[in-house]
């Protein structure tokens, strides 16, 4: 028998290693999130049950709720905010208002807990809307600016991931 006419005989590549190591990753990675959405459940706006936050809330919150989001009303009792609103975004991420960037600055955990807290404001209001708080946020925010990959690389950088 000659070199050619000789067979390597080899047991075939079994991917199911490979492939459950990767499965395993990937519940990590996810593991990851879960505990950070944790975190934020937990914490999610807890300035604003102490002051400087609280004793502004305490004055205007019942305005704001009979106030209709994005109305004329409702911008002025923004600028009456402003004391509570500039200590809340600095101290939450989850605001664009945090980032010197806007949403372009966020992690995909930081608009996940964006699109819940404005689920649960839009309840608040008497026009309430996702629909419209999406709409508006748009517009004050320039999401349509906002690129997917720079999102993906802020939670790549946030989360450690080299």
């Amino acid at each position: 028998m000659t070199k050619m006419a000789k067979k390597k005989t080899s047991v075939p590549y079994d991917s199911a290693d490979e492939t459950l190591k990767h499965i395993r990753r990937v519940q990590e990675i996810l593991l990851t999130f879960q505990a950070e959405f944790v975190k934020r459940a937990i914490h999610h706006d807890s300035t604003k049950l102490v002051p400087p936050e609280k004793p502004i809330l305490d004055e205007h919150t019942p305005r704001l709720k009979s106030s209709t989001y994005g109305s004329r009303e409702y911008k002025a009792m923004l600028k009456e905010l402003k004391p509570a609103l500039d200590h809340h975004y600095a101290c939450h991420r989850h605001h664009p208002e945090h980032h010197r960037d806007g949403v372009a600055g966020m992690t995909l955990v930081d608009l996940v807990e964006l699109i819940a807290d404005w689920k649960a404001a839009s309840e608040r209001h008497d026009n309430g809307s996702l629909a419209w708080s999406i709409e508006h946020g748009r517009k004050r925010f320039r999401l349509d600016k906002v690129t997917v990959a720079r999102v993906l690389e802020n939670t790549r950088s946030a989360f450690g991931w080299t």
